[in-house]
């Protein structure tokens, strides 16, 4: 060893010496051809010089990572002083501290705690979902995208009997191991609407819509670095599940999704060995055994699938949630921490808060442009002079419905209502004008999603737009600038409850509550067809391979995926203990530890806005208690609600027999309590649920209870000893009305709400309670 290597090792020791053990890791770039000859290879010169910094060889001092294709150099654990004296080394490049950075995802992983894994995490603990096909029904898929490329993934689960149906623009080669089959359903939706228009549908897989391929992303994409929508919502893109396999069911199509096609699709889907069933689609309420999502549903259950359904964007008005069958999970929509400020700026200083995706040509810096209501600048009725278009339509920006004349130039305020959002600012662009603002009205409220606009656009609030309107009536003449901030990350109060996500009560099952929770649907970025434009809009040339879009369409993958992973991890449990874990783990507060609110009026969530609450991967893994119900347990509820042997045949598609199966209503043992006091005799409803603990060990569970204004709810027994798993036990919820605060008018009702909380000191077991008293009228 010659004289500088003896001098530097020993300035390096007098360092260490000095320095104490306080280490932190640094990342050493090296120029590998400066190795010495007396090393075999770098790994062993790297090791000799840490082992050289200090006088004791501690375990801390090993080599982190050794870097020899991209980064030559090493990571390892040193003092601030012996990373200096690093520096001085010829052969060192740079010393960098090994900063700790945020995992950027479409940020709903992150929001979610899927964002890191770990020895006991929910994704390792599943594999990611490998073994599991979660089958979409939907527009179909664009599987080129790299969301679903197949990459390091192992063979085919077993378990898969499926294909790869070929089509127009969809050649079978288009699968792989991650898109495992795809299959298309357009009888029933062209003998119902008439013959398929080919310019706009492809008769195949292939998605020229994008709600598909968007929705499958969510649920199971591969993780996709350097994501984003014109630079908006940028990170790395990643589902839920990444390794869950695919299976397309293309069942829509450029008129919508018609019922015989549906579920014809559920049956392919069952046959051909999915384990979950994902179904963003909806309609009005209807009795089960007529609606063929409840029914195709109903027989998957039975083969074990697992069944994912949007809870319908007709929010924030009450008794508007859809696909309400017991044995769906019914999703609603929740915002997350991020959003995409953009600001009106009037001409006396004051700015107004909305948010906007638009990501093309800016306006010029610091101008200002003239604001007009649309219902001032109407066009004329064709044919008759000095009529205008009625308010209406033009306030709302329909087709055709402004004035070139007094639109040119110009922004224009907006209301929402009538044609979809984008489309009125290409409106508002075909009618000369350079900007948007589109305003909630009543029921949206307060709650904002942002939109790739194809001009300059933002959207407000209702009581901003409220606010603008005076502003324009008072200052005609006045002129506004437009600013987007870009993305914003960390955004307090999260999560809210969607101000379009729709509400309970149940109107056909008013004793199970309805959503059964809420999972992330506000501002998703997810893959996008490369024919469809981020506005959806035939006008819009622009394309990108991701979009961000809204809804419980957004929300129901989430659930899927973590369906998927929850299989991975549980391959044994059925359907419906996979939902009572996401439920009686879901939470009820915010980031801040706060009561969730609702974003249309900011008001404090009830169960009626998120059932039992957000989904809650991290703990829904282990959620101590499960709550399982069987296809017979199903009959019986069905029994008890007044469904006839036939109604119910139709359902279960065998024979039943209500006169020996028939119990109350309240006895299905479903992870959440609704009573109903209609009766002016009734004053203690009895509800029976039994837990199975899914544990190892020995566990005693303890009950609290949050009671209802009007009610007092006893448990009994109060509390639960289990030794094993897979034990069994049950207990009576009792609930007695006090006739305290429940003054009701004639022929209308009144819900309060409270929780069931089991908790053993590690798991916490919670179910909303939520009792209604009525008073109907008397015939």
């Amino acid at each position: 060893m010659n004289l500088h290597w003896v001098l530097l090792f020993a300035s390096l020791l007098c360092f260490s010496l000095v320095a104490g053990d306080e280490r932190n890791t640094y990342i050493i770039r090296v120029q590998h051809d400066l190795k010495p000859s007396v090393f075999a290879d770098v790994q062993q010169w790297y090791a000799s010089t840490l082992r050289t910094t200090t006088t004791t060889d501690v375990p801390t001092k090993s080599l982190m990572h050794v870097y020899k294709t991209v980064f030559h150099g090493f990571s390892a654990k040193l003092t601030d002083l012996e990373a200096e004296a690093m520096k001085a080394r010829p052969e060192v490049l740079g010393v960098y501290p090994d900063r700790v950075r945020k995992l950027l995802t479409t940020r709903s992983p992150q929001f979610l705690g899927l964002a890191v894994s770990g020895p006991n995490s929910l994704l390792t603990e599943s594999d990611y979902g490998s073994n599991v096909v979660i089958g979409v029904l939907d527009t179909g898929i664009w599987p080129e995208r790299r969301s679903f490329h197949d990459k390091d993934l192992g063979p085919l689960p077993l378990h898969w009997k499926g294909e790869c149906e070929e089509g127009k623009g969809f050649l079978r080669n288009l699968c792989s191991k991650k898109v495992i089959g795809a299959r298309f359903f357009s009888s029933g939706y062209e003998a119902k609407t008439g013959l398929m228009n080919e310019t706009v549908d492809t008769r195949s897989a292939r998605d020229t819509e994008g709600h598909g391929t968007h929705t499958a992303s969510i649920a199971a994409g591969r993780y996709v670095p350097q994501a984003s929508l014109f630079g908006y919502a940028k990170g790395v893109a990643v589902g839920m599940a990444p390794k869950a396999r695919i299976a397309v069911y293309k069942i829509c199509w450029d008129k919508g999704c018609v019922d015989s096609d549906i579920l014809a699709a559920i049956e392919k889907a069952v046959e051909d060995g999915v384990d979950v069933i994902s179904m963003s689609i909806g309609a009005n309420v209807i009795q089960y055994n007529l609606d063929p999502i409840s029914i195709g549903a109903f027989g998957a259950m039975e083969h074990g699938v697992f069944v994912s359904v949007a809870a319908g964007n007709d929010g924030p008005g009450p008794v508007t949630v859809t696909n309400i069958a017991p044995w769906l999970t019914t999703v609603g929509a929740g915002t997350i921490d991020r959003s995409f400020p953009a600001d009106l700026i009037l001409e006396d200083g004051q700015v107004i808060n909305g948010a906007s995706l638009y990501g093309g040509p800016p306006l010029p810096a610091n101008t200002s442009f003239p604001i007009v209501y649309a219902a001032n600048v109407s066009a004329l009725v064709e044919g008759q002079n000095g009529t205008r278009i009625s308010s209406y339509t033009a306030r709302t920006c329909a087709p055709k419905s402004l004035d070139p004349e007094l639109v040119r130039g110009k922004i224009v305020l907006c209301e929402r209502g009538g044609s979809p959002r984008a489309s009125k600012g290409s409106v508002v662009k075909e009618a000369g004008g350079v900007g948007m603002i589109l305003a909630n009205v009543v029921p949206d409220g307060e709650g904002l999603v942002a939109d790739a606009h194809v001009l300059p656009a933002l959207q407000i609030t209702e009581s901003a737009g409220s606010h603008l309107l005076e502003y324009i009536s008072a200052n005609p003449n006045s002129r506004v600038r437009l600013s987007f901030r870009g993305t914003q990350l960390d955004v307090k109060p999260a999560p809210l409850v969607a101000g379009f996500s729709s509400r309970g009560p149940n109107i056909e099952s008013p004793y199970i509550i309805k959503p059964d929770l809420i999972a992330p649907g506000v501002n998703i970025l997810a893959a996008w067809p490369d024919g469809v434009s981020p506005s959806e809009l035939v006008s819009d040339p622009r394309r990108s391979e991701f979009n961000s879009i809204s809804g419980t369409s957004m929300s129901c993958p989430h659930v899927s995926g973590l369906a998927a992973l929850l299989i991975g991890a549980h391959p044994n449990w059925s359907p419906a203990e996979i939902k009572s874990a996401m439920m009686t783990s879901a939470y009820a507060i915010d980031l801040q530890g706060k009561p969730m609110v609702e974003q249309s009026q900011f008001k404090v969530s009830t169960p009626w806005d998120m059932g039992s609450g957000h989904v809650n991967p991290s703990r829904a893994v282990d959620p101590g208690l499960v709550f399982d119900i069987t296809a017979e347990d199903y009959v019986g509820f069905l029994c008890a609600s007044n469904y006839t042997d036939r109604e119910i045949h139709s359902i279960t598609r065998r024979p039943s027999n209500c006169s020996v199966k028939a119990k109350t209503v309240y006895d299905l043992n479903y992870p959440s309590i609704s009573a109903v006091f209609d009766q002016p005799e009734m004053s203690t409803i009895f509800i029976t649920r039994t837990a199975t603990h899914v544990s190892e060990g020995v566990s005693s569970y303890i009950v609290t209870v949050q009671n209802p204004k009007g009610a007092v709810v006893t448990i009994e027994p109060p509390s639960l000893n289990f030794s094993a798993i897979q034990q069994r036990q049950s207990f009576v919820i009792k609930v007695k009305a006090t006739g305290n605060n429940t003054v009701v008018p004639l022929g209308e009702s009144k819900t309060e709400f409270g929780r069931l909380t089991w908790q053993d000191g590690t798991h916490v077991v919670g179910m909303p309670i939520a009792v209604t008293f009525e008073k109907p009228l008397v015939l």
